[in-house]
């Protein structure tokens, strides 16, 4: 500091010890300086002296008026204002007093919860905010729900609000699991993504969030969150919440469930929450609670040490000047979606003895169908997951083609995921149609490396490349797994150009005769034909073929059932489930199919499904208009079976 300004400090210093130590003080200072100057102009700070009030009125200035007479007049105080007057008030005619019961005092917040409340729960406890900081004009309505219209394939909104909710509610919470059939997956997304009303009786925010659990059991997390996302925050129930934060975490989205978290505070108590409370709050700018919230979460012990070192590091990175967090593996002995989220988030890689027990368990779908989408892991790490998604109908063919090219083209890729796109590169641009056949053909007996299950993730990747094989005699040895490829991805019309070089009764004949756009009615003698060569387990392939030209209307009625009964089952067996799917067609209610449909599909294997199931649903599809997704269930079904 210059000689000037320490000069000008200690001025003010002066002054400000003089005014606290009073008049005196600073009396004496004057006199010791002499008397200062003003600098207002002459008479500004000494006002000339009010004019005495005359007691009689001047000609200037008007009469007071006069008094009327036989009324009582108020007294005047000397100021010549009348005193109010003093009416003694009835407490009786005052309006109670709100009571205060203990059931109030007992909900009131307790100092420990206080001081654990954000500036936002502050507010909405002391009345300052609203319930929806959304003017209501802005609101979204509840009429329909969902995030794809009827012009970009989703199906009628209407569909559904005059079904029983009943039944509604039953065929959603029975929903447990994927789906055996890839395009079975596909079609019932698509219904669960529609824009949608509710049923007769059953809340909208109900209805979303039972469509919402589907989709996060079969694997689509985006798809869940976006749903979420069309209807306000302020109106999310504890359960469509709960299924918001799941479809958060698994699809990397840490960040995008804290409006909710932070409108809705304390409702909960559970461990999870108090983590993501402290996230929340340390991305609004309250880093300091979010430290305190998460110290105390690790030294009350309301979630594991791992699960609150992870949101330490995640909460941490959104303030300045924050600990550094050390993330210990050791002594961990399972993953859950929590560390899995969270970790991939925050780029910390997950030992790999962890992922791989993961990966082995019975829940270790969950993880390869949420790494196969999650944006912050490079190709190379989603690749194994990918086929996985890519059989489930989670993952489409121009998807898994995008990955292996960006495994291709990094530098870093090594072992199964290089060798894939490798020999993928080759199944694209060889020059003899037999060379890229051949690179197909490894790629489908990858097997365990490709995603695992019956390998049907290897035909989704190589989709397009099988339609490049011209239809000739010379590869129609290999026309059958060419044909099942292309319907992997819903190619039919390329697959048709095989019709001429195929055999009546061999695999890609019957693949054909279910997924041709404009199928021929076929004869019994062709199926037998392809029942005599058929060596797959209980002939499994011809009971689909059978029960998927039956629901097609591509076989006569009475082959269908003299060749059902060769096959040991029976088309004219009912169940619950058939007749309601068969009432659903009737009265022409696709909605109603479709979750029908895939109520009936549930497993993760094809050995699940039964003929008399297929049977139904191609039916019930057909009757209302999806038989396009009819004929590739079932060819699906004689590829996979």
């Amino acid at each position: 500091m210059t000689a000037k300004g320490f000069g000008f400090a200690a001025s003010v210093l002066a002054l400000g010890v003089a005014g606290a130590l009073g008049g005196v003080g600073l009396a004496g200072m004057a006199g010791a300086q002499g008397k200062p100057e003003s600098l207002l102009p002459p008479g500004f700070d000494d006002p000339a002296p009010a004019p005495t009030p005359r007691p009689s009125a001047s000609p200037r200035q008007a009469p007071a008026p006069a008094p009327v007479p036989g009324t009582a007049q108020p007294p005047v105080t000397q100021s010549g204002l009348a005193p109010l007057p003093s009416v003694p008030v009835d407490p009786s005619t005052l309006p109670p007093l709100p009571s205060i019961t203990r059931d109030d005092l007992a909900r009131l917040p307790s100092l420990a919860q206080l001081e654990n409340m954000s500036t936002e729960e502050l507010d909405q406890l002391l009345g300052l905010k609203p319930k929806s900081d959304i003017p209501p004009g802005a609101q979204r309505a509840l009429t329909r729900v969902g995030v794809l219209a009827v012009d970009e394939g989703g199906l009628p909104p209407v569909m559904l609000s005059a079904q029983s909710d009943k039944l509604v509610r039953a065929v959603l919470n029975g929903t447990k699991g994927p789906m055996v059939s890839r395009w079975g997956h596909i079609l019932l997304r698509r219904a669960l993504a529609s824009r949608l009303a509710a049923p007769l009786g059953m809340d909208p925010i109900e209805f979303a969030a039972l469509r919402v659990g589907v989709l996060n059991r079969i694997g689509e997390y985006a798809l869940a969150r976006a749903v979420v996302q069309d209807i306000d925050t302020a109106n999310w129930s504890p359960a469509l919440t709960q299924e918001a934060l799941n479809a958060y975490l698994a699809s990397g989205d840490i960040t995008g469930a804290c409006p909710a978290v932070r409108l809705q505070g304390s409702q909960r108590q559970d461990g999870e929450w108090q983590m993501w409370q402290a996230i929340c709050n340390a991305y609004a700018g309250e880093t300091a609670l979010a430290a305190s919230q998460l110290d105390r979460a690790l030294f009350r012990g309301v979630a594991p040490r791992i699960d609150v070192l992870l949101a330490r590091r995640f909460a941490g990175a959104a303030g300045r000047g924050q600990r550094a967090v050390q993330i210990e593996w050791q002594g961990v002995e399972e993953l859950n979606p929590w560390r899995f989220g969270l970790a991939n988030a925050l780029g910390e890689a997950l030992p790999e003895s962890l992922l791989k027990n993961a990966l082995k368990d019975r829940g270790g779908a969950y993880y390869a169908r949420a790494g196969a989408l999650l944006p912050m892991l490079p190709a190379r790490q989603r690749a194994p997951f990918a086929g996985r998604a890519a059989r489930e109908g989670i993952l489409s063919a121009d998807a898994m083609v995008d990955l292996y090219s960006e495994v291709f083209a990094d530098s870093a890729a090594e072992g199964d995921p290089q060798a894939h796109a490798a020999a993928l590169r080759e199944a694209y641009l060889a020059s003899e149609p037999a060379t890229r056949i051949a690179a197909m053909e490894r790629l489908w007996a990858a097997g365990e490396a490709l995603g695992g299950g019956d390998g049907y993730g290897a035909r989704v990747l190589t989709a397009y490349a099988a339609a490049r094989i011209p239809a000739d005699e010379a590869h129609a040895d290999a026309a059958g797994e060419l044909i099942a490829a292309m319907l992997a991805a819903g190619l039919d019309r390329n697959a048709a150009r095989w019709a001429g070089v195929i055999e009546e009764g061999s695999f890609g004949w019957a693949l054909l005769a279910l997924a041709a756009p404009r199928g021929n009615p076929v004869g019994q003698s062709a199926v037998d034909s392809f029942v005599s060569g058929d060596r797959s387990q209980a002939q499994r392939k011809s009971a689909f073929l059978v029960a998927g030209l039956a629901g097609l209307g591509r076989l006569d009625g009475g082959d269908a059932e003299a060749l059902a009964g060769d096959l040991d089952f029976d088309l004219a067996r009912q169940t619950r489930w058939s007749r309601a799917i068969a009432r659903a067609a009737e009265v022409g209610n696709p909605a109603l199919v479709v979750l029908l449909a895939g109520l009936g599909m549930q497993g993760t294997s094809w050995s699940q499904m039964t003929p008399l199931h297929l049977y139904h649903i191609t039916a019930a599809l057909t009757r209302v208009g999806l038989d396009a997704e009819a004929r590739m269930i079932a060819a699906e079904a004689v590829a996979r079976g």
